[in-house]
């Protein structure tokens, strides 16, 4: 099955504390992002303000080839101002759980009923309509269903499920997404998960095996709080499997991640999964000595496959596995 790829990096990863992405640096990383095969980008939130949705037509000025898809509250004049940043698709976000509906003063009924009143709005200024169900991991099944359903019905063509503080686990993502894709009859399911628990990349890939098939990720994981799934980490983990695919090129990776990680004044720590330096040093003799006969022994994919190279460390000194004989 191809899985469908959303990067949020300018619009989640940009809402990391102490991040602030210039023009230019947004535009560069749309521009690696649709370079490297990502499907979608959520370019940002129009609400922000004029600045805002004016880097936002400057970023669909560049007509990358990809959908690029603007973020917005349940508020009609959210939608006004993203009709304003020509981007061709919406996100719309609802609260599905009783603590953000409460935060919000709202209740499941006004959301039903919000939602088809703003996705009917919504459809006549833009080409796709997407609804978020915001902390859906904390949602009452029953209601999740319905939402569904109700998103289907309005002519939403997709319906995302977010783990919005991470508290997921791929046991329950299995099972969440194993039954709502019974109730996904006309819309695809996304799956957006956060990083709290240190299992988003997980997760994402237990959304996918049980009904997922589009997932939201951004670039080094980038995101509020402890980040989100990682774009890099799924791509590779998709590269590795047989029955899920995605269009993003592996060798592309390594410089939008070292980019992002610039930009944001993020640094990529050595043992970083996939981007960090050392991920592919080996200074343990038993380890080397596999490494000489099988490069599999102890290396799960071919460094090549992302542009990288294989290291052995003798003598505090680094060298490769073919001049280490």
């Amino acid at each position: 099955m191809k899985i469908r790829i959303i990067d949020s990096t300018l619009r989640d990863g940009a809402q990391s504390p102490g991040v602030s992405f210039s023009l230019e640096e947004r535009k560069t990383i749309a521009r690696m992002l649709a370079d490297a095969g990502v499907d979608e980008l959520e370019v940002g939130i129009p609400a922000i303000g004029r600045s805002e949705q004016e880097e936002i037509r400057a970023i669909a000025g560049l007509n990358l080839g990809c959908r690029l898809t603007s973020w917005c509250r349940a508020k009609r004049e959210d939608l006004e101002d993203a009709a304003r940043c020509n981007t061709g698709s919406v996100q719309i976000s609802f609260p599905a759980s009783s603590i953000h509906q409460n935060v919000l003063k709202r209740d499941e009924r006004w959301v039903l009923e919000e939602m088809e009143r703003l996705v009917a709005i919504a459809r006549n200024d833009f080409d796709a309509v997407s609804v978020g169900a915001q902390d859906a991991t904390r949602a009452e099944r029953q209601f999740l269903r319905r939402f569904i359903q109700r998103a289907s019905a309005s002519g939403a063509y997709r319906v995302r499920i977010a783990d919005t503080v991470g508290i997921g686990t791929p046991f329950s993502i299995a099972s969440l997404m194993s039954e709502l894709s019974e109730y996904a009859d006309g819309v695809s399911l996304e799956f957006h998960g956060h990083n709290d628990l240190g299992m988003a990349t997980a997760n994402t890939l237990a959304a996918m095996e049980y009904g997922s098939d589009c997932v939201s990720v951004t670039v080094n994981g980038l995101g509020e709080r402890a980040g989100n799934a990682a774009l890099e980490q799924v791509v590779i983990s998709l590269a590795l499997t047989d029955e899920l695919k995605c269009r993003v090129l592996p060798h592309k990776l390594i410089p939008l991640c070292n980019f992002v990680a610039k930009a944001a004044c993020r640094p990529i720590p050595a043992d970083k999964p996939i981007t960090g330096s050392s991920v592919f040093t080996h200074e343990s003799g038993i380890h080397c000595h596999g490494m000489l006969k099988d490069r599999r022994s102890y290396e799960p994919f071919a460094s090549e496959m992302i542009g990288r190279t294989s290291e052995f460390i003798a003598n505090f000194k680094r060298v490769s596995p073919e001049g280490s004989g």
